[in-house]
């Protein structure tokens, strides 16, 4: 009997399943679910299209399941599980759960510390109020998880962070007039 190349392992069908489902997703779902196309013009207004959000996520999604199928080509045999996987877990989602909170808290908090004429709702899509919860929160977010990986905290990991938020801010949020970064969108 031929010795079989391509050896079903765990991650190896989650990685074929992720790419299949975003695949199939991208070529079906989007195209028949949404209106308008990545980015629509109005009267000389751009402004973000139904299709570009399921399509970043989609497409991000694809590149994982391939970044999982990629590793798991050189893995060797799979070892005993780690006992430190639930932990790892746990402070994952305490991370996200912490960083969400502060993006929501902290754009409303800086107003009422600072600007007590005012409330946040005004505010929120006026500078710098509608960066504040988005840059803290991703910073925090984005330094956090690198530390969390790196076993260590590093100013280049800080580094890191402003800048993710830095090239969202200025993709998303400078580029169309219309669109909210979280959580504004939903104050």
């Amino acid at each position: 009997m031929p010795h079989l190349y391509f050896k079903l392992t765990p991650s190896r069908v989650l990685g074929v399943l992720v790419t299949l489902l975003a695949v199939l997703a991208l070529l079906v779902w989007v195209p028949n679910d949404t209106v308008s196309g990545f980015v629509q013009s109005k009267r000389g207004r751009v402004s973000i299209g139904d299709a570009m959000a399921p399509a970043l996520a989609f497409g991000l999604m694809a590149l994982s399941g391939v970044l999982i199928l990629w590793e798991e080509r050189t893995a060797k045999t799979p070892g005993p599980s780690d006992r430190r996987g639930p932990t790892f877990v746990a402070v994952l989602l305490g991370i996200c759960v912490g960083a969400f909170a502060i993006m929501i808290w902290a754009g409303p908090l800086a107003v009422a510390v600072f600007a007590t004429d005012e409330t946040y709702r005004n505010l929120r899509d006026a500078m710098p109020w509608k960066h504040i919860g988005f840059a803290i929160g991703g910073t925090g977010l984005v330094t956090a998880l690198i530390t969390l990986v790196e076993s260590r905290f590093s100013w280049f990991a800080l580094l890191i962070g402003v800048a993710t938020v830095t090239v969202l801010i200025g993709v998303f949020d400078l580029a169309f007039d219309d669109l909210l970064l979280p959580p504004n969108g939903d104050q």
